[in-house]
């Protein structure tokens, strides 16, 4: 049976300790699961669990974008090295199994991809489109459970940007900075706005964009994350409420696209079990 990271006890009596090394070497932990929140500028306090999960000889598991966006070459040689796991099916699309995905898809080539990552922004457009206010509209994604008290990573496409960089880092092996993508959240959107778009068919929906440019060692990317009219009646027109969709290009297959209906709030958790039932029985 693995130990896990969610009490330190040794030799019977509860230790205190505020080190993750310390923590883990208490621990005696086989995986770490690590779930603080998202640091946009340098991953951190992330990266350092993570890295410190591995050198002690632990899988870790990790449901935050900030460690694959600013260090992920690094932890996933790390654990290479010390024959672990560094595992993150969480990061995006809840624990819809993406890169996953990619894996038992060995030598394909994404070249690119597009698709509507950030549940509250499509919860908020969606009910202003319904007639709420966005102050109203952000309440309610609140009052969901899916918008944290201070939502500004979400409204100002901060999320979809990290998310998108994550799937860029991984999926297509090219690193990116959260500068290089073109960034623009919704605030600027009115309620009047997206009625009328609504309503001529073309609707309003917070979408993330990524495409190879050139190949082998020169490749590089081109993203985006913003506001943009699509047709109602195409697969993302048809995104509401805290649905998620993506449309990979590979190389080998035109077109391969996911669609996440309305989840729950038990799939992020699902996405670090099977991440957890990935490492320890493989």
């Amino acid at each position: 049976m693995a130990r896990t990271l969610l009490s330190a006890k040794s030799r019977g009596s509860e230790q205190k300790l505020s080190d993750i090394r310390a923590w883990l070497a208490a621990a005696q932990a086989d995986v770490l699961f690590e779930a603080t929140s998202l640091n946009v500028k340098d991953g951190q306090p992330a990266v350092a669990h993570i890295r410190a999960a591995l050198e002690h000889g632990a899988h870790a598991i990790t449901a935050n974008k900030g460690p694959i966006v600013h260090a992920y070459r690094e932890l996933r040689d790390l654990a290479a090295a010390r024959g672990k796991k560094f595992l993150f099916e969480s990061t995006v699309m809840d624990g819809v199994p993406i890169f996953s995905f990619f894996d038992q898809m060995p030598t394909v080539a994404v070249q690119g991809f597009h698709g509507i990552l950030n549940s509250t922004t499509n919860v908020i457009l969606s009910e202003m489109e319904n007639g709420l206010t966005f102050d109203e509209a952000l309440k309610m994604a609140q009052a969901l459970g899916i918008a944290e008290t201070d939502a500004t990573h979400d409204i100002d496409g901060w999320d979809a940007a990290v998310k998108t960089a994550a799937l860029i880092t991984v999926l297509m092996d090219i690193p990116v900075r959260l500068e290089d993508i073109d960034r623009d959240g919704i605030r600027d959107l009115t309620p009047q706005a997206l009625r009328n778009a609504r309503r001529d068919g073309w609707p309003f929906k917070l979408v993330c964009r990524a495409q190879r440019v050139g190949q082998g060692a020169n490749a590089s990317v081109e993203a985006t994350v913003m506001p943009e009219k699509v047709l109602a009646t195409s697969p993302m027109g048809k995104i509401t409420g805290t649905s998620s969709y993506i449309h990979f290009d590979t190389d080998i297959f035109p077109g391969l696209a996911i669609t996440e209906e309305n989840p729950g709030l038990y799939a992020t958790a699902y996405g670090m079990l099977a991440d957890f039932v990935r490492a320890v029985t493989k």
